[in-house]
């Protein structure tokens, strides 16, 4: 029991070492990308840095499964140089129960990364694209998903515009069951149109049976509204605005996650990239342990046998590798090329398989 705990401890100080080494080199860099992307603004320093500290655990939340495979290499060549994983074969302890506390530990910051790292990465990831978006344009969010549809926000120093969809498309440029609530720059109401179906074009949205109330200055808004078979109202919005306010998946939490892509689907949007991160999230700690046996498998031999410069590059280049095959294997996951359980289980499960066969393979022949 004394082994496990010791080999625990070495690990987590070997993953805590090399997990401040990346967050303090992201963190400069990223200080460095804010002040180059922000120059032409009237953004301080000050607001750069939060900017940056914002940033920083969405940068570095991706590249936790290879701090995890560096994490164990680093650990087990320690060992092998001061002789320690000869000392504990010679007392009877194989290759692979040295590997179990390693392992072990590896699945539960998997999990804890899961369960608390990932809504903090989603909270300072919407906070950060809130602000820079306040930096850069002086407006928030214009698109917001909820349990009675779909929210959008349009408008400039004349006046602004909510609109309120039962359903969308896939892009929200068509909406079924719509309502546009217009306001002043006071923000008093200035009328109200009801219509069943909108359609975003370069004129505006293009309504069919619309019904219009004027607000202000009518003492009888509904003796005075006026029917449409056919209207439009002026908008800024284009169809890129409205797909980039969705932001990305990984700025929703993932307890949050399961409710927002049933809101997508009652909107009429495809939350098919939604799903795909979602299921990736839960297979997180098993590419950690994956991370863990490709590192052990290719660095638990004593240095003097020679190669361990090669082994260390076979140990990167490895995972780098699955790095790369997961990722390609979600991105055709979200292009409905795979199926979004495929996607997602498929590369840490073949990695922890044929990372397990060359460990026995190296451990007993």
């Amino acid at each position: 029991m004394i082994l496990y705990r010791y080999f625990a401890v070495r690990f987590l100080k070997s993953f805590g070492i090399v997990f401040g080494a990346f967050a303090g080199i992201m963190l400069m860099l990223d200080l460095v990308e804010q002040i180059r992307k922000f120059s032409g603004t009237q953004a301080r320093f000050p607001e750069i840095l939060e900017l940056a500290l914002l940033h920083m655990p969405g940068a570095l939340y991706p590249i936790m499964p290879l701090i995890m495979l560096l994490a164990t290499i680093m650990m087990f060549l320690g060992m092998a140089r001061n002789s320690e994983l000869v000392v504990t074969r010679a007392s009877g302890r194989g290759g692979g129960k040295n590997l179990i506390a390693p392992v072990a530990v590896a699945f539960m910051l998997g999990m804890l990364t899961v369960a608390a790292l990932n809504p903090i990465v989603a909270a300072t990831l919407k906070q950060y694209e809130t602000k820079a978006r306040q930096h850069k344009t002086g407006e928030a969010s214009i698109l917001s998903v909820s349990q009675e549809g779909l929210w959008l926000r349009q408008g400039n120093e004349d006046g602004q515009t909510v609109i309120h969809a039962a359903g969308s498309n896939l892009d929200g440029t068509e909406l079924v069951g719509v309502s546009f609530f217009s306001f002043t720059p006071d923000g008093s109401p200035l009328n109200r149109i009801k219509t069943e179906t909108a359609r975003l074009t370069e004129a505006g949205w293009e309504l069919t049976n619309a019904k219009k109330w004027r607000l202000l200055n009518s003492t009888n808004p509904e003796r005075d509204a006026e029917r449409f078979d056919e209207l439009v109202v002026k908008s800024n919005l284009t169809r890129e605005q409205i797909r980039d306010s969705f932001g990305t998946p990984g700025s929703v939490a993932i307890w949050d996650l399961p409710d927002f892509i049933q809101r997508l689907d009652n909107a009429g949007f495809s939350a098919r990239q939604h799903r795909v991160w979602f299921q990736s999230q839960l297979a997180l700690p098993l590419l950690f342990v994956a991370m863990v046996l490709i590192g052990a498998g290719f660095t638990m031999r004593h240095t003097r046998m020679g190669g361990t410069g090669q082994m260390v590059m076979g140990a990167i280049l490895m995972g780098f590798t699955l790095f790369f095959i997961r990722n390609f294997s979600q991105v055709l996951g979200e292009n409905g090329h795979l199926p979004v359980l495929l996607a997602s289980w498929s590369p840490p499960i073949a990695a922890i398989m044929l990372a397990s066969a060359l460990i026995l393979h190296l451990e007993d022949g």
